[in-house]
């Protein structure tokens, strides 16, 4: 994988998780205006649920990971898979499919459960993705592409792309999977897909999830302009879905820019803060082995040494052995030689070491380098004991300036490791092949930085005695570079100790920079949600307006049809069509739930001398200005219509006879009391009934038409309630009523 890309990993799972996060919320709305709208409901968990769990992976990125967090993680994305699952056997189901029920989920989970158990996190991981996964993205693929077949034509071409995104999601999330030692994840994984592509396998996922959502919502956008069949609305569609498409792409871009920038900043200040620590360990390390350096140089030119080696001059023995020690105490040195031209030791600090039998030095490679006349410095470890010294020498001349031996001090780096145990950040020192021979980090002493040819690891074996030959790097780091340091990415620089190869590197963990990476992606996120709020809510708008304008109209063009269908054209009461309509529907409720029923049937008194006396525009008058009057003395439940010329009906739902009766002489009351123009007051008379189970429409109005009649009989302006018992009595009769 490149180096931009792994800088960029937060951000890619960022990217990823909200594109599944919008997918989510476009599925849910989807879900919410469909009648069988479960499947789609699956799938916004799906997206949900998938998204969170991306976002978690970017958590572990920044905060760190582990065991128990790791495992939360498979859990979420298993169930993510499950849901995926489940939405293409849904609507499998729907497409006429006999599928099994959501039973048969239950021993696959099992199954991946055990794999996660036997073979750890990542072997569960894998099995998810490959029984889960692959499964459900190409279902998913399938039952878009079976469902577009009855979509108009734009809406189909969406549903496509969505079928396409499935399809190439299908390989993306549950083929490639993370590597391991099994077939195929030994073959197709991670690793396989970076080589090939130069990218991680999630960039190309999160884009993969931005294609289905955006086809899945203009999917779902053209459904709904075909639906409202509106030119504006169409044309809205168009633009809103270029213009989010715009918007996402700047938006994200920008967010990626700017994250990017302030992880730079962050960067920047990581190099030069670990270009400062390693100064100063160096400095440190050259105070313990400066001071040994100028030593043995003034040790190789002390005139008494050159003497000791010839052997003239007795009398500068003891003051050659007592400037030997003083140059040892002075510089803190553990132990100082005179080293003859073989090698052998002619003089030092310790007396043990000149005692015959002792081993010459001449094979060290510091006297190698002495004895040809350069400084020689070494740093050594030694396997049986487990010191690490520094070795310092320098060539001895005679006064000829030919060489006759070496002076050679060393020192412990005890005290120099002592005082770096307590560094807070990880530093290792090593040998040229990149041993760890002295860190802070007890666990990787003896470890290999990068990896090292076979040759090289005996003749470490032999140096070090075990060494572990599991390198935390990829390759050799010179200077400073950002690399992948036992699976964590990190800063690691690299510095040479003084004339030597061995060299002091030190760590920087990179998840400081991905927190201050982070607040870009908060920002982002900030206004992307803002962005999709105005979108959204500006698409509402339309489609609610478009919905507002198409109503008004169908209102337009049905009010005439309608008032006309339903009303009195002169008093603008409910006619007598409508009135049969509404007591076919209270007889049909009466006798369903056992409500009494009630007909007031009235009409003017001496109406005909009005029209005779005044005119039919004076009697019109009248009876436009009794429709006005009498609603104000009726229930609002209750159906007043114009039964036909000075005739007009009250259908009293939930009133008995009596109530009725009691009504009917309230109105009667009110009536005569009301100063008509041009007439001056009028009198009704009235019929009332109460319906009888079993009694048809025609039947119950033509009792109240008798009662009525005999209101009328009886001198008028009165009240007469239609007994039930004649209703009773008639039904009963075998010849019906007559």
């Amino acid at each position: 994988m490149s180096t931009f890309f792994i800088n960029q990993l937060d951000f890619i799972f960022f990217f990823y998780g909200l594109a599944f996060i919008l997918l989510g919320t476009t599925c849910l709305a989807i879900a919410r205006s469909k009648d069988r709208g479960e499947a789609w409901a699956v799938l916004s968990g799906f997206a949900f649920v998938h998204g969170v769990g991306e976002w978690l992976d970017l958590s572990a990125l920044i905060v760190g990971d582990g065991a128990a967090f790791a495992v939360v993680r498979v859990m979420l994305m298993t169930v993510s898979f499950v849901l995926l699952l489940d939405f293409a056997r849904l609507e499998a189901i729907r497409l006429g499919v006999n599928l099994p029920g959501r039973w048969i989920y239950v021993p696959v989970v099992m199954l991946v459960a055990l794999i996660g158990v036997t073979g750890g996190v990542t072997a569960a991981s894998i099995a998810a993705r490959y029984a889960l996964a692959f499964p459900g993205a190409l279902g998913a693929s399938f039952v878009l592409t079976w469902g577009t077949r009855t979509l108009p034509a734009s809406a189909r071409y969406a549903g496509l792309c969505a079928s396409i995104g499935f399809l190439l999601y299908a390989f993306a999330a549950g083929a490639i999977v993370p590597a391991a030692p099994f077939w195929p994840a030994n073959i197709v994984n991670h690793g396989w897909f970076v080589s090939w592509v130069g990218a991680p396998i999630q960039l190309f996922r999160g884009l993969l999830a931005c294609w289905i959502a955006f086809s899945i919502w203009a999917m779902w956008v053209q459904q709904l302009a075909g639906q409202l069949r509106s030119a504006r609305y169409t044309t809205f569609v168009r633009q809103q879905f270029i213009w989010t498409l715009v918007a996402m792409g700047t938006i994200l871009v920008s967010g990626w820019t700017l994250t990017e920038f302030l992880g730079g900043i962050y960067r920047q200040d990581v190099q030069e803060e670990s270009r400062r620590d390693i100064d100063l360990l160096a400095s440190r390390l050259s105070g313990d082995t400066a001071s040994v350096d100028a030593m043995v140089k003034a040790l190789a030119g002390f005139p008494s040494i050159q003497p000791r080696l010839t052997g003239s001059g007795r009398s500068d023995d003891n003051t050659a052995q007592s400037f030997l020690d003083l140059a040892v105490e002075a510089s803190g040195a553990r132990r100082g030689y005179i080293l003859d031209g073989t090698g052998a030791v002619v003089a030092s600090s310790n007396p043990r070491d000149v005692l015959p039998g002792k081993p010459s030095y001449g094979t060290a490679v510091y006297f190698r380098q002495s004895i040809v006349g350069d400084g020689g410095y070494q740093f050594v470890f030694d396997a049986a004991t487990g010191a690490r010294d520094y070795y310092a020498s320098q060539p001895i001349r005679a006064a000829d300036g030919k060489i006759v031996g070496v002076a050679v001090l060393t020192k412990s780096l005890d005290a120099f490791e002592a005082d770096l145990r307590e560094f807070s950040r990880p530093y290792f020192f090593i040998d040229p092949q990149g041993v760890v021979a002295m860190t802070n980090r007890p666990e990787a002493l003896h470890r290999t930085l990068w990896p090292l040819a076979a040759t090289v690891k005996t003749s470490l074996s032999r140096q070090f005695g075990k060494v572990d030959d599991h390198p935390m790097l990829e390759r050799e780091v010179v200077d400073g570079t950002w690399a992948t340091v036992d699976t964590e990415r990190e800063y690691v620089r690299r510095r040479f100790a003084d004339h030597s190869q061995w060299s002091l590197v030190i760590l920087k963990p990179t998840r400081e920079i991905f927190a201050t990476r982070f607040l870009g992606i908060v920002i982002t996120l900030l206004v992307t949600i803002m962005a999709l709020i105005y979108l959204v809510g500006k698409g509402r708008w339309i489609h609610d307006d478009v919905l507002a304008d198409n109503r008004v109209r169908l209102q337009e063009l049905t009010q005439d049809l309608g008032v006309k269908a339903t009303t009195d054209p002169l008093t603008g009461l409910h006619n007598r069509l409508n009135f049969d309509q509404a007591l076919a529907r209270e007889i049909e409720r009466s006798q369903r739930y056992g409500t009494p029923l009630s007909l007031i049937l009235y009409d003017i008194d001496h109406f005909k001398r009005v029209n005779d006396s005044y005119g039919h525009l004076i009697g019109d008058k009248v009876l436009v200005q009794l429709s006005r009057f009498v609603p104000n003395l009726i229930r609002t439940t209750d159906f007043l219509a114009r039964w036909g010329g000075e005739e007009f009906v009250i259908l009293a739902s939930g009133s008995g006879g009596p109530m009725a009766f009691q009504a009917a002489e309230k109105l009667r009351d009110a009536v005569g009391q009301v100063v008509f123009e041009d007439v001056g007051t009028i009198t009704c008379s009235f019929g009332v009934t109460q319906w009888v189970p079993g009694e048809t429409a025609m039947e119950f109005i033509a009792r109240a038409d008798e009662a009525l009649y005999h209101a009328k009989a009886n001198g008028r302006n009165q009240v007469v309630l239609a007994p039930q018992s004649e209703a009773i009595k008639l039904k009963a009769s075998p010849t019906g009523p007559l």
